[in-house]
């Protein structure tokens, strides 16, 4: 399908692997010039992509970034807040008592200000540009219980600020969305040091049996775990003129875990 994004010009954070890679991938291949944001380069290159690194959990490196990407591409279309955390292992699973205040500034810094900085650098050119704002979420901000607490708190956060967001500036051109992932075939569940492993470690089982029931466990009616490709699509839907009129959205991609209203 034609999006109507050829010519137009995007930044995707946290870019480097996962959903931010497919995604870059999927607007590079619908026409759009793409600054790809991440603390390491994507290993292999994204085709027709450039890379900037930066450490997104600071305000330098929102700054950075921000910079580079104006100056590669002159004016920004469309933001990707894709950058997040969480995904480690340590401390993950210890329940709220057994969590740091090291780790909830880190996972804050990481999974919410990371939008709030970077949106706030690029905002001036999105307004220029009339464009567009999607920021990848969880299903985790409304079913807190289901992971680490200070990810689905972050997240919830992360949500409210890009309807916020949306309020105030929707009616300046600039649309704002979010997309809210459920289990995605990720290193967050697959790496053998990430959150995955260490709830398989802290359930006594391997990790092959937690992913192999990790979607009926999540009440996930397609009975498989959600592809990087699936967002990203979903992603470059909600970037393009076809989806002019949805805004201030926050559309769940979890394969039917989440049945809340």
């Amino acid at each position: 399908m034609d999006l109507r994004l050829s010519g137009k010009t995007a930044v995707v954070t946290g870019g480097s692997r996962g959903i931010g890679r497919a995604i870059a991938a999927v607007l590079a291949e619908q026409g759009v010039r793409v600054v790809v944001g991440a603390r390491r380069a994507p290993d292999p290159p994204v085709p027709g992509t450039t890379a900037v690194t930066a450490d997104l959990g600071t305000e330098q490196g929102a700054r950075d970034l921000a910079g580079a990407a104006l100056a590669e591409l002159g004016a920004v279309d469309v933001l990707v807040n894709n950058v997040g955390g969480g995904d480690g292992g340590d401390g993950q699973t210890s329940g709220f008592l057994g969590t740091s205040d090291a780790l909830w500034h880190a996972t804050f810094e990481l999974n919410l200000f990371s939008a709030v900085r970077v949106t706030r650098h690029l905002l001036p050119s999105l307004l220029d540009q009339r464009g567009s704002i999607v920021t990848v979420s969880s299903n985790a901000a409304r079913t807190p219980g289901a992971g680490p607490l200070p990810y689905a708190v972050a997240k919830a956060a992360l949500t409210a600020f890009a309807k916020g967001l949306d309020a105030e500036y929707g009616p300046r051109g600039v649309r704002v969305n979010t997309v809210s992932p459920g289990p995605v075939r990720t290193d967050l569940w697959e790496h053998p040091e990430g959150y995955g492993a260490a709830l398989a470690r802290s359930l006594g089982i391997p990790l092959d049996d937690l992913l192999a029931g990790l979607p009926d466990a999540s009440g996930m009616t397609t009975g498989r775990l959600v592809e990087p490709l699936e967002v990203a699509h979903l992603v470059a839907y909600l970037a393009s003129p076809l989806a002019a009129s949805v805004a201030g959205a926050d559309l769940l991609i979890d394969g039917g875990a989440t049945r809340t209203l």
